[in-house]
């Protein structure tokens, strides 16, 4: 009974999300928005083309209602004009940190 109370407890945990965070990648974020999101928006300073209706990721930044939760479900939700990429949460994570990163 003991084993089955530790794991009703650790279920819980992890459907909170009270366990220990893990760092987002800035680094990683900036590698996936490079081969995922550069074909349509600006991902990069060095970036020569993007979709003028897609949002650059610096001034997505730079907004004052800049939301790193609310961004990170929004692509794992894509809006219709977004392809699913089958991005993992993690993946999200990072992508968003690499736009945080992003503001002057």
């Amino acid at each position: 009974m003991q084993a089955f109370g530790k794991s009703i407890v650790i279920a819980a945990l992890l459907a909170t999300g009270a366990t220990a965070a893990v760092a987002a990648d800035a680094s990683r974020g900036g590698e996936l928005a490079r081969r995922w999101c550069a074909a349509c928006h600006l991902v990069a300073p060095d970036q020569a083309t993007a979709n003028a209706s897609a949002a650059p990721f610096a001034s997505i930044a730079e907004q004052s209602d800049f939301d790193a939760r609310d961004l990170a479900i929004s692509l794992l939700a894509p809006h219709p004009q977004m392809p699913d990429r089958g991005l993992s949460r993690d993946d999200a994570k990072d992508i968003v940190a690499y736009i945080k990163s992003l503001k002057k």
